[in-house]
């Protein structure tokens, strides 16, 4: 017998339903397997790759609350909610997108006369506003000063937490063999104030090459496979989470 049962259904975004359920401190998370790209312009079913989000996500939440960084998770679903379900705290998200990048690519490299592949050190921190209809802006500083999405103490508790995530990350998955080039995570507050990693870590969020491959597009492991029509994304994710399980405990069922 399940420890809670379904609700309502609270959001639907372009990867994740997200459902109420019979306890006001648990939300009930499913990752879908659809595949969009340039703000759902492209999209497609890609069978199987919900599920493995889900289970990369489980597993680097886990990870990093090993680290002391808070999140919202708390645990898979099981049974009919096993795979491709997630139980976890509700929170009130920022609407701020939060990326760093560790290396040049993708839009950065678009926008600024560096080449692909550059190291920046100390790593590039940028935030967006989170608005499909506006095409996810990048802030700036009295841009997000005018919006008071959060006070001064609020921003540097969310850069602090993103550069956690951003150390702790690049040093298990440069472990199994692969590189952290960037990636985007979202931020919310829970019922009692506190600031946590929310949202999803995953190939969706992250751009992640093979330390092994030279060749720019074998290399990749990541969405840009999905964004740049290179085929092969469920084995790529595939493969990150068969890595990830070789250096991971595996992650707890919510009972």
């Amino acid at each position: 017998m399940s420890a809670y049962s379904l609700g309502s259904l609270l959001h639907e975004g372009k990867a994740k339903r997200v459902h109420a359920t019979d306890q006001p401190d648990l939300v009930a998370v499913e990752f879908k397997d659809d595949a969009t790209a340039f703000n759902a312009l492209k999209t497609a079913q890609l069978v199987g790759k919900g599920e493995l989000n889900c289970q990369i996500s489980a597993l680097l939440f886990e990870l990093l609350a090993r680290q002391g960084i808070p999140t919202h998770y708390l645990g898979l679903g099981e049974g009919e909610h096993g795979g491709h379900w997630m139980l976890v705290r509700p929170v009130r998200i920022v609407p701020i997108e939060v990326v760093i990048r560790n290396l040049a690519a993708g839009s950065l490299c678009r926008q600024m006369p560096i080449e692909a592949g550059t190291p920046l050190e100390p790593p590039l921190l940028d935030l967006y506003y989170k608005d499909d209809g506006l095409a996810d802006p990048l802030l700036t500083e009295a841009r997000l000063q005018h919006l008071g999405l959060l006070d001064s103490s609020q921003r540097q508790e969310l850069e602090r937490l993103a550069r956690e995530v951003n150390a702790a990350l690049q040093e298990v998955l440069a472990s199994v063999g692969l590189i952290l080039v960037d990636f985007k995570i979202e931020l919310g507050f829970t019922a009692d104030g506190q600031l946590v990693v929310a949202d999803e870590i995953s190939p969706d969020t992250c751009r992640l090459w093979d330390r092994g491959i030279a060749d720019s597009d074998d290399r990749i492991l990541d969405k840009d496979r999905f964004r740049r029509d290179l085929g092969g994304v469920v084995e790529a994710y595939g493969q990150v989470l068969k890595r990830l399980q070789g250096v991971c405990p595996q992650p707890e069922v919510y009972r």
